[in-house]
């Protein structure tokens, strides 16, 4: 910020931008806590959806861990989301990065059917037995993000932008509950009278119950 003022002509240095962001309120969005640990024990899958056409619901679902700042900490947020509809299925926060919220959050997506091949990172609440079993029980492929590859699971990544830009940064959250709150709120939005350009303006609702 101060260099660029500078090149601007402003006459400012470091210590009076600062006391001005302050002022102002102002203040950068740091990088995020780490959400994805990969276990080097655990049996990694090959990613599936290269240059595969998302041609109906059920087809891809993934899932995807991002963090939720509050006043004091921040909580974890998991959830499952449809490729072909971007309907969110399931979501659960938690407190830890302990496997069992996304459990919780798997075993509900369920009662929507199940997918032909699931998607996720190589983070170990993934690639752990627990979680896995789930999957391959239920005769589904394992999909998993290479290493570094972000836009392996793009439609979630997008997910998150949106919760983030559209509710989370423009609040302060004091409590847990309100952050449950403020979710329930916004993924019913989301799914049911949010458009999406992608599907020609319908909601992720319409395209996933009805086309």
């Amino acid at each position: 910020m101060c260099a660029t003022l500078v090149r601007e002509g402003y006459s400012v240095n470091r210590k009076r931008i600062k006391r001005l962001m302050l002022l102002m309120g102002l203040k950068a969005i740091y990088c995020e806590p780490k959400t994805s640990i990969a276990n080097a024990a655990h049996q990694k899958y090959p990613y599936l959806l290269r240059d595969i056409p998302i041609e109906r619901v059920n087809q891809v679902w993934s899932i995807d861990i991002t963090y939720i700042p509050m006043r004091n900490g921040f909580l974890y947020l998991v959830a499952i989301i449809d490729w072909r509809s971007r309907y969110v299925l399931s979501w659960e926060l938690s407190n830890s990065l302990s496997i069992d919220f996304c459990i919780d959050a798997l075993l509900r997506s369920f009662k929507f059917g199940t997918p032909e091949i699931f998607n996720s990172d190589q983070g170990s609440q993934f690639t752990a037995l627990e979680f896995l079993k789930e999957l391959l029980e239920r005769k589904i492929k394992v999909s998993m993000d290479g290493r570094g590859r972000a836009l392996d699971n793009v439609f979630i990544e997008r997910l998150w932008r949106s919760v983030k830009y559209e509710e989370i940064y423009l609040n302060d959250y004091a409590l847990g509950s309100d952050v449950f709150h403020a979710l329930t709120r916004y993924f019913k939005f989301y799914n049911t009278k949010r458009p999406h350009s992608s599907l020609a303006n319908s909601t992720p609702h319409e395209v996933f119950h009805v086309q």
